[in-house]
C-alpha cells in the first residue's frame, strides 16, 4: 500500500469529524495557521526529485561511483561518503540513497573488506550530513526556515549555505577519518 492512501484516509477522517462537530473554524485553519510556503516547497521539491530520478541523474551518478572505485575499498568508501554528502545536500536524500542501495550493494559483494559494512555507514553519514549543506537538504531545514520567515527572520538560501555548507564539509571531513581508521 502506498504511503499516501493511509495518510489520506486518517486525513479525511480529521476533516470530517472537525467540519461535523465544528469545533474547528476550517477557513481560519486553512487561511492563517497552514504554512503554505513550505507545503508548496515540499511539493515542488519532490516533482524536481522525482524529474532528476527520472532522467536517470542519480543512476549515471550511481554507476560513476561504481565505475570509478574499481575495486579499491578506500576510494569506494570516500567516494560514496562525498559523492552522497554532496548530492544530498542538493537533492533529497531519499531517493538518492534509494538509488545508490543496489550500488553499494554489490559493491560490497565484490570489494575485498567492505564486507565490514563500512560502504553502508558511508553511504548513511554522506546522506543524513551532507543535507545539512543547504536550506532544501533537509526537511527539518525547510520547516524551520518557513518557522522562521513566519516569526519575522528572513534566511535566504545562500545565507544559510553560508555557514551550514563550511560545518557539513567539517563533519563529512571527520566521517571520512574515522571510517578510514576505524573500518
Amino acid at each position: 500500500m502506498e504511503v499516501s492512501i493511509p495518510a489520506l484516509f486518517g486525513a479525511g477522517i480529521l476533516f470530517t469529524y472537525a467540519v461535523l462537530t465544528k469545533k474547528v473554524k476550517m477557513l481560519e485553519l486553512i487561511e492563517k495557521d497552514i504554512e503554505w510556503t513550505t507545503l508548496l516547497f515540499f511539493i515542488f521539491l519532490f516533482i524536481i526529485v522525482g524529474a532528476v530520478e527520472e532522467v536517470g541523474l542519480l543512476a549515471i551518478i550511481a554507476d560513476w561511483v561504481h565505475n570509478l572505485s574499481a575495486g579499491n575499498l578506500t576510494v569506494a568508501i570516500c567516494l560514496i561518503l562525498w559523492v552522497s554528502a554532496i548530492m544530498s545536500a542538493f537533492v533529497d536524500n531519499i531517493p538518492f540513497t534509494a538509488t545508490m542501495l543496489p550500488i553499494v550493494a554489490y559493491l560490497t559483494k565484490v570489494i575485498p573488506g567492505a564486507e565490514s559494512n563500512v560502504l553502508w555507514w558511508a553511504l548513511a553519514l554522506g546522506a543524513c550530513l551532507g543535507g545539512n549543506g543547504t536550506i532544501i537538504g533537509a526537511s527539518a531545514n525547510v520547516v524551520t526556515i518557513g518557522i522562521a520567515e513566519s516569526a519575522g527572520y528572513k534566511i535566504s538560501f545562500f545565507g544559510f549555505m553560508k555557514y551550514a555548507f563550511v560545518y557539513m564539509l567539517i563533519t563529512i571531513i571527520i566521517s571520512n577519518i574515522w571510517l578510514l581508521l576505524f573500518y
